[in-house]
């Protein structure tokens, strides 16, 4: 008897491994590259497996006015006071020591000592209809001022990159939180069943310095999180098929594999491995999809010189044309993510003379064209396009251990900043909020992160009170235990 219970529980063990390697290698190296897509390709949440499409995971409280999020972070923080801060006291102030009140008892990333005030290194003048203060740094996106909300008493918690990234991003500083991209699809699904509801973009030869956790389905089921893609070769790792292995005989592996989960599921009714199904499917899928939306090749010689992009070539105005194209084929949420405004002044790429005209000069013209191409296609009323870095610079130049940086720099600065919103429901040619005459804390609507993550949410049908998901014993939301709407932007 004891020999027969030995055997029955050795063919069992055989059982499950071959199982579980049939499960985890798949068949062959073609499986293994649609498994890397695992994790990363959304798809669905529902108990069949089916796709997205149609099928959000909550109920919005309200019709959305924002059925689409284009969102453009400058990974590094550009400065305000080069950009949209106007400050023409901040000139007569230029050289002189910082006033005692900036100082104490106040944190900074690298300013020691006491540093001298620095006057902006552009030149401001109004523009549009609604007189937006903008300066010659961004000559594209003046001709656009008047579908802008500039927002410019931001202020923040964090004056650190990376957390100051996950606090924007996933509303808190630690990892472990959803990206917003997540909670959008969450929220109202996907209306593309090809397609990932939430797609990343990056640019500028780094990624951000939080990582891949900033578009990162958190504690939400990992079929919300956001999908990489790429602007040269694949557009997604594996998405091809490898050599000798054809499109049918790829759909029959992922059947198989597929059969193996399901029992899977039967067995332990854990919901990941359903994600796991969609994710192979989706995958299948996506090797039609994917490339056909990413291919410029069909678009006007007009729109590619109106992005400034080249053909082949990886880049920022690459990414804001393949944004449009995808919100056109109804993708959810798009993040863009540009790394290289970190303006200190230790040298001639990061300050706020030739480092940032030059990041300006790459994203100006293809941010304009963004929003104008929108519009011409009637996509901007129903898409929310937001643009901004994780805090501001500072008004006085950036020193480190008392001693001037060798270019004009300023140091992070959580106290105020400026972001813009346009489309989407928010209102044109409006500015909110306002700074001291020195451009150092905001005197007037200030807007924490918190409060700009709810006025997001709220845009997109949710009250972000009552937009929780359980997770530990209670109700998490992307907002935690603040924010309010402001509605003063709202159209």
């Amino acid at each position: 008897m004891e020999k027969l219970l030995m055997e029955l529980q050795h063919a069992e063990l055989q059982h499950q491994t071959r199982r579980h390697f049939l499960q985890s290698c798949g068949f062959g190296i073609g499986a293994l590259g649609l498994g890397s897509l695992m994790g990363s390709c959304s798809t669905s949440g529902s108990e069949r497996g089916d796709a997205l499409e149609n099928k959000p995971a909550a109920v919005p409280h309200f019709a959305p006015k924002a059925k689409r999020v284009i969102y453009i972070h400058m990974a590094g923080a550009p400065s305000q006071l080069e950009l949209f801060d106007y400050k023409p006291e901040l000139v007569k102030y230029h050289g002189q020591d910082c006033p005692a009140e900036f100082l104490e008892g106040k944190k900074f990333a690298f300013i020691q000592g006491v540093p001298k005030m620095l006057g902006p290194q552009s030149k401001f003048n109004q523009y549009g209809q609604s007189g937006a203060w903008m300066s010659d740094y961004v000559p594209y996106l003046q001709t656009v001022a008047d579908e802008i909300t500039f927002i410019k008493a931001m202020h923040t918690d964090q004056f650190n990159h990376a957390p100051a990234q996950l606090l924007m991003h996933t509303g808190g500083a630690r990892l472990g939180r959803p990206s917003l991209g997540s909670w959008a699809v969450y929220g109202l699904g996907s209306e593309n069943q090809n397609l990932p509801g939430f797609i990343v973009l990056t640019s500028g030869g780094k990624q951000p310095d939080a990582g891949k956790s900033i578009w990162g389905s958190g504690f939400l089921p990992s079929v919300y999180q956001g999908v990489q893609c790429r602007t040269g070769g694949d557009p997604v790792l594996y998405v091809s098929n490898p050599k000798g292995m054809n499109r049918d005989l790829r759909k029959k592996t992922i059947d198989a594999i597929n059969d193996i989960n399901r029992h899977i599921y039967e067995d332990v009714q854990d919901p990941e491995v359903l994600t796991r199904i969609d994710q192979y499917e989706m995958a299948f899928r996506m090797q039609m999809s994917v490339p056909e939306v990413m291919d410029i090749s069909k678009e006007p010689q007009f729109v590619l010189d109106m992005y400034g992009v080249k053909p082949g070539e990886g880049s920022f105005a690459m990414n804001c044309l393949l944004a449009r194209k995808l919100v056109e084929n109804n993708v959810r949420f798009v993040q863009l993510f540009d790394w290289g405004w970190d303006g200190h002044g230790t040298s001639s790429r990061d300050n706020v003379e030739e480092g940032l005209v030059n990041k300006c000069q790459q994203t100006d013209k293809p941010v304009a064209a963004l929003l104008q191409d929108l519009k011409m296609r009637g996509l901007l009323e129903e898409t929310l396009v937001v643009w901004g870095g994780e805090f501001g610079r500072t008004p006085m130049q950036e020193n480190r251990n008392g001693l001037v940086m060798p270019f004009m720099g300023r140091d992070h600065h959580l106290e105020a900043f400026t972001m813009w919103m346009a489309g989407g429901g928010v209102k044109r040619g409006f500015s909110y909020g306002e700074t001291d005459e020195l451009g150092y804390y905001g005197v007037k609507d200030r807007v924490h992160v918190h409060d700009l993550q709810a006025t997001i949410l709220h845009l997109m049908g949710f009250d972000h009170e009552k937009f929780t998901y359980p997770f530990q014993g209670r109700n998490f939301r992307l907002t935690d235990t603040e924010g309010k709407v402001v509605k003063s932007v709202l159209a």
